[in-house]
């Protein structure tokens, strides 16, 4: 026997549910939108169902889905649910399989958004490059939240234990829905104009993702970029991030955090400036210190203790060796002197004058030049004969 139905071979019951399992597992997921009739958590799972004016479907799905949207869901809500059919054979029960759920009309919002960041996106306006840094020491705070909330409590406070001299401009505005869309960029706009103001929070305790839907909204978004003061988003949100987050030029993740991101710690600031100063001081001191025992050693060395002693110890030597080198200079005076004396005798006794002394006589003929020969002159050739002290002039007989 198949399993395949037909019209003459009756199925099991067994057989059947399978067929009719494999079918609807086959069927692909799809959006179911309806309103809920019954709301039930049990454990780890929500049964409910959906109905509309004609039908009913029971569904289910995981607890943590419905958690993480941060959102609360009841009897009567109008809701669109993704997921599939899943039938049970052993009780035959069919039911609606959801893994996503949101309250009817949040698709066409996050279509929006999505569509919003895409074009965010290729503008560069999610770049880190157009993030202004926060200032240290902000004179003035600007604020927008609405009147009387935790979240408005929540930053003053904080900020407050932080630096009690801390200055607010504070802008009250809805911070859901129409009210903060319409109200929420001139109120950026007015604390941007401000000169006093050195940064803006923008702060909301959290919430379903509807009533954040808002700070996705484009004339705030556009709000934030056009700001040229540092501005802070503090939706207080993880899940779903507004788009504010993304071009806030700093995302917190609640209106305490932002807080204490802004302001700076005073208490603790002071306590490290002591810090500082206690370590200079002791670097200073130990240094001065190291430099006196310094001092102090090389003070008690003996020739700092009497420096004269040192010198005293030195001036016999230096004597000593004045009289040697004077002795020294003396003698090779003495010893050069007697032989220039040998010198210039020996130069007198070879002189030629030394010879004219002796009787002779140099002969020169008119020219000049010496006659060594008796063969260079002739008959009437005049002479110059020079004797020891002076010339005689002749002529050849």
């Amino acid at each position: 026997m198949t399993d395949a139905p037909d019209d003459i071979t009756p199925l099991s019951v067994s057989v059947a549910s399978r067929v009719a399992r494999d079918k609807i597992a086959a069927w692909k997921s799809f959006w179911l939108e309806g309103e809920i009739a019954e709301w039930k958590p049990w454990q780890q799972i929500v049964f409910f169902t959906v109905k509309d004016e004609t039908a009913r479907i029971d569904c289910k799905i995981d607890g943590s889905s419905v958690t993480a949207l941060g959102e609360q869901f009841k009897a009567g809500d109008k809701i669109r649910l993704f997921g599939q059919f899943d039938f049970w054979p052993k009780n035959g029960e069919m039911k609606f399989v959801a893994n996503s759920i949101r309250h009817e009309g949040l698709g066409d919002f996050l279509v929006a958004i999505e569509k919003l960041r895409g074009t965010l996106q290729a503008e560069g306006a999610f770049d880190e490059s157009r993030k202004v840094p926060l200032p240290k020491f902000p004179r003035c705070i600007g604020l927008i939240t609405a009147k009387d909330s935790d979240a408005e409590k929540d930053v003053l406070v904080n900020a407050r234990n932080r630096w009690a001299d801390v200055k607010f401009t504070t802008v009250y505005t809805g911070v859901s829905g129409d009210g903060a869309t319409s109200q929420i960029p001139g109120a950026i706009a007015q604390l941007d104009a401000n000169p006093e103001v050195d940064v803006i929070i923008v702060a909301r305790g959290g919430g379903a993702f509807l009533e954040l839907v808002a700070f996705s909204d484009e004339r705030i978004v556009r709000a934030a970029m056009a700001c040229v003061t540092p501005l802070v988003s503090a939706i207080g949100h993880e899940n779903d991030r507004p788009l504010l987050d993304e071009v806030a030029d700093l995302r917190a993740s609640t209106p305490t955090d932002a807080a204490k991101r802004v302001v700076p710690d005073v208490a603790a600031d002071l306590a490290e400036i002591d810090q500082l100063r206690a370590r200079g001081r002791q670097i200073v001191t130990t240094a001065i210190t190291n430099q006196i025992d310094r001092i102090r050693q090389l003070a008690s060395r003996p020739v700092m203790a009497s420096p004269l002693a040192y010198l005293e110890r030195h001036e016999n030597d230096l004597a000593n060796l004045a009289y040697r080198g004077s002795t020294f200079v003396d003698s090779l005076v003495h010893q050069t002197t007697d032989r220039l004396h040998g010198i210039i005798g020996k130069l007198r006794a070879l002189s030629p004058q030394k010879t004219l002394d002796r009787g002779y006589a140099i002969v020169r003929n008119a020219a000049g030049v010496v006659v060594t020969s008796v063969a260079s002159i002739s008959t009437g050739d005049p002479l110059t004969l020079r004797v020891a002290d002076g010339d005689i002039a002749t002529t050849v007989n």
